[in-house]
């Protein structure tokens, strides 16, 4: 579904996302889908079983820390999540990247998707293989322009890295307003993919910004169900439970 279009006065409010100021909810959104990121096939499992992960993100690096066969984890990731299963390619060149994204495609189950990093010939690998219906995920995006270029291109997604600016002493929400602001003024099918996610408050800000879809570590997910009223509130009501059951009451 494409995003809604918004009004001036409502980017606005998006804006003050980042700033933390109340921001009008999108009646015409879907929920934000909730990614992985991560090979961790244990990782993986624990998350699909609380019922909503929609899909997991990997890179070569995550690859190279499960410390396994590239192909082999992909495959086993993609049997336990049935959501899209992003898989990159490592060629710097066009020709490259189209070989190996139909070569991963042949190999791997169906719900694998390509990711492509955004350069010149990563755009020209995108706009190949969405026309040959192959999906993509464009990452490592750093800007709005860059971000819309991917999606000219045909991407399905794209992944703007949240974490990696605030690295550099700047603040990375500020992107994700920018991109959902530019996907505001056109009727995009491309999804908005918040990536280099590094605690709960960079999910709430872009839950609030509109981002169709965050990727996030496991950790992240924990703490995002994770509160001390939840647990003190719980360890009451069993307490009290405890006391009926002792009464003959139950």
């Amino acid at each position: 579904m494409p995003p809604c279009a918004l009004s001036h006065e409502k980017r606005d409010l998006n804006q003050g996302a980042v700033r933390g100021e109340f921001i009008e909810p999108l009646a015409c959104m879907d929920f934000m889908e909730f990614f992985l990121d991560t090979a961790d096939v244990d990782e993986i499992r624990e998350i699909a079983a609380w019922g909503i992960l929609d899909g997991v993100t990997t890179n070569p690096s995550l690859i190279k820390k499960s410390g396994r066969d590239f192909k082999e984890v992909v495959r086993e990731i993609a049997g336990i999540c049935s959501g899209p299963i992003s898989a990159e390619v490592t060629a710097m060149d066009t020709d490259g990247m189209v070989a190996q994204g139909r070569e991963l495609k042949a190999a791997l189950p169906d719900n694998v998707i390509i990711k492509i990093p955004c350069t010149p010939e990563g755009l020209a690998a995108t706009k190949i293989l969405t026309d040959e219906g192959i999906d993509t995920n464009v990452t490592l995006i750093f800007s709005a322009s860059q971000a819309l270029m991917a999606a000219k291109a045909g991407a399905t997604y794209v992944s703007p890295f949240i974490g990696r600016i605030d690295d550099t002493g700047h603040d990375g929400m500020e992107l994700i307003a920018e991109i959902m602001n530019t996907w505001a003024n056109y009727d995009l099918e491309t999804k908005v993919l918040a990536a280099s996610i590094r605690h709960p408050t960079h999910v709430l800000q872009c839950i609030q910004l509109g981002a169709h879809t965050a990727t996030m570590p496991a950790k992240t997910f924990r703490q995002l169900m994770s509160h001390p009223l939840t647990d003190r509130g719980l360890e009451g009501f069993m307490r009290d439970w405890a006391e009926v059951e002792k009464a003959g009451k139950a």
